[in-house]
């Protein structure tokens, strides 16, 4: 077995924080051959044994710790794992065939995530370290799970900070371009090999159904995508507009309501800063109203920017609300902090001279769980909003 040794804060990161990565800089001796990525022994500078963990020799993040004692990490270590992750999910029950089964290091399998869309599932190896074990996680899938098929979607940018190719491939069996699923009494079609992240997006699913049951009158989804929240606002709301910038995904949304024998939803292609600037100067007026955007601040750096445009399309809602409606309003960017999202939503108020109630804080749903040690698992911002 291969040991790295660490220096006393790398190991105290993990032995005392439980926080699973250990960085670069506190690697003091790396174990080996810097080339082979895989399973190693972690010892601190006067050897006492740290864990067992995940190589990256390419990565900052240059250790993903699996365990606090020294342990065979086999192909059983994996299943057990993947087991209780699924079992977890099992326990949740949720009211979906459309879920995520492993969540990374919130599941103790740091740098995989799986994603079940009916019968098919959609795995992402994040890291140098858990590409080594692919096979043996596959193998791992098909024996609790039998799926159809399982696909890798390699595609995302992090892989390239591991000097590790792109691509989608199917690992086993069968996988179509989409696979219909159901989430709360919607159907909807999942583009697992063209989507946003595995196909859809997995952690907004219980927000979804909330903004349904809050849906009245005259509805507005924001940034709507694949229309996901304007199909659940449908029941119960007589008009819902759906904005979206991408015309390839209203033609999917188009296809979502005609599934599900919906008429009342419109769709809008446009910019929706320019949408809701527009439908300012025209006096609409809205019951509810989702803001959904994609993660304005990617980098620490751009928070200040970020900040801005959150503001802004706030604002703008706010401006939009008729009395008494809800705003739904969203941010998955890690780097804007719960605290400084709430700041912003009341910044947003004031300059919109409307009291605004705080009804409810909202988060990813429990399938990707965050972890108390693990703040970077802390990422879904949300909340909702009335105004008097």
């Amino acid at each position: 077995m291969r040991t790295a040794r660490v220096s006393r804060r790398g190991a105290t990161r993990w032995l005392a924080r439980l926080h699973p990565w250990i960085y670069r800089s506190d690697v003091v001796q790396p174990p080996g051959s810097e080339a082979d990525a895989g399973v190693v022994r972690v010892v601190d500078e006067r050897d006492a044994v740290v864990g067992m963990a995940l190589w990256s020799p390419a990565s900052t993040i240059s250790l993903r710790m699996l365990t606090t004692d020294e342990q065979s990490i086999d192909e059983g270590f994996w299943r057990d794992r993947i087991a209780q992750a699924i079992a977890y999910r099992a326990r949740l029950a949720p009211d979906a065939d459309a879920f995520r089964l492993v969540h990374a290091e919130a599941d103790g399998l740091p740098g995989l995530i799986v994603d079940r869309y009916g019968d098919v599932l959609v795995a992402q190896f994040l890291s140098a370290g858990i590409e080594r074990l692919r096979d043996v996680i596959v193998a791992a899938l098909r024996a609790q799970l039998e799926p159809r098929g399982i696909l890798a979607r390699d595609d995302v940018p992090i892989r390239s900070h591991e000097r590790l190719g792109g691509g989608i491939a199917v690992l086993y069996g069968e996988v179509p371009d989409g696979v219909e699923v159901r989430e709360a009494g919607i159907r909807s079609i999942a583009a697992v090999r063209s989507g946003q992240k595995t196909g859809a997006f997995l952690d907004q699913r219980e927000n979804r159904v909330r903004a349904g049951q809050l849906a009245s009158g005259r509805a507005l989804d924001c940034f709507s995508y694949h229309g996901s929240f304007a199909l659940h606002m449908a029941g119960r709301a007589t008009h819902v507009t759906a904005v979206e910038s991408s015309a390839d995904a209203l033609a999917r949304a188009r296809d979502n309501a005609r599934l599900n024998g919906i008429g009342n939803i419109e769709f809008l292609e446009g910019n929706v800063f320019d949408v809701l600037r527009a439908f300012a100067k025209t006096g609409e007026n809205f019951d509810i109203i989702v803001l959904d955007p994609p993660a304005f601040a990617k980098r620490k750096d751009s928070v200040s920017a970020a900040a801005r445009g959150y503001k802004e399309i706030n604002l703008r809602a706010l401006q939009l609300l008729a009395p008494g409606g809800y705003l739904c309003t969203f941010s998955c960017s890690y780097h804007v902090s719960h605290d400084r999202f709430r700041t912003i939503l009341a910044d947003a108020a004031a300059d919109a001279r409307r009291p605004v109630r705080w009804i409810e804080a909202r988060t990813q749903s429990p399938d990707h769980p965050a972890v108390l040690q693990i703040p970077e698992s802390d990422y879904l911002k949300g909340a909702i909003l009335q105004a008097p």
